[in-house]
């Protein structure tokens, strides 16, 4: 198996279930153009993230990590009236590009748009007393994933659905001797979800769009 072969397979299920459509190719393409880098989730793990938030009817949403907005679409686009998607991204420009794709596709009144540092902008949530988010959404910087992840459940309730993109690395995170950071971090977040009594979790490999990678999921099960 190639690359070629996993990029084919996923242009293929993107076409057959009919998982693009003008809006998200004008996110991705705007995005493009303003030299953001090309590490958007894929069509079908965009579609993946709408259907967990339908699965779990989520009302509140976290994500943290924004990009140009991609993945904020699909999340928002599962929310009901009402619904409220809080997203945290750190660099201004990127922000301002998320915050056009999500006025263009008609969801910039259920989104709100955070940036800073994710550890200061999730502290003030926090400190805020927002109500507990049904979904969390990780995919920033892998290196401070257990931090996110302990953001995360503070403010997270029973039913809570957790996921953190991008933890096998190419396979590297079964490497306890790494000194990636980036990989250290991810273990360390594979770690937290193994021993809080409050999570039921899993972790998936995947190959595609994105090469060889993978996500895990938790389940919050406790108070």
């Amino acid at each position: 198996m190639s690359q070629r072969t996993w990029d084919t397979v996923d242009q293929y299920f993107a076409s057959a279930l009919a998982l693009e459509d003008p809006v998200l190719t004008a996110a991705l393409a705007a995005s493009e153009a303003a030299g953001l880098p090309a590490i958007s989730v894929s069509p079908p793990q965009g579609a993946m993230l709408n259907l967990f938030a339908r699965m779990v009817g989520a009302r509140r949403i976290l994500e943290i990590g924004t990009l140009g907005g991609y993945s904020a679409i699909w999340l928002a686009r599962a929310l009901p009236a009402g619904g409220r998607l809080v997203t945290l991204e750190l660099d201004p420009n990127h922000a301002a590009v998320a915050l056009a794709n999500l006025r263009a596709a008609g969801l910039d009144d259920k989104v709100e748009v955070r940036v800073g540092a994710a550890s200061e902008t999730l502290a003030r949530l926090h400190a805020e007393g927002v109500e507990p988010f049904d979904l969390v959404f990780i995919d920033a910087d892998k290196a401070s994933n257990a931090l996110y992840l302990e953001w995360a459940l503070r403010m997270a309730r029973p039913g809570t659905l957790i996921v953190i993109d991008n933890v096998v690395r190419r396979g590297a995170v079964a490497d306890a001797g790494t000194a990636d950071e980036n990989v250290r971090g991810v273990r360390r977040a594979i770690e937290l979800l193994a021993s809080s009594p409050r999570l039921d979790a899993t972790a998936i490999q995947t190959v595609g769009l994105k090469g060889y990678d993978g996500f895990a999921m938790a389940l919050v099960t406790g108070p």
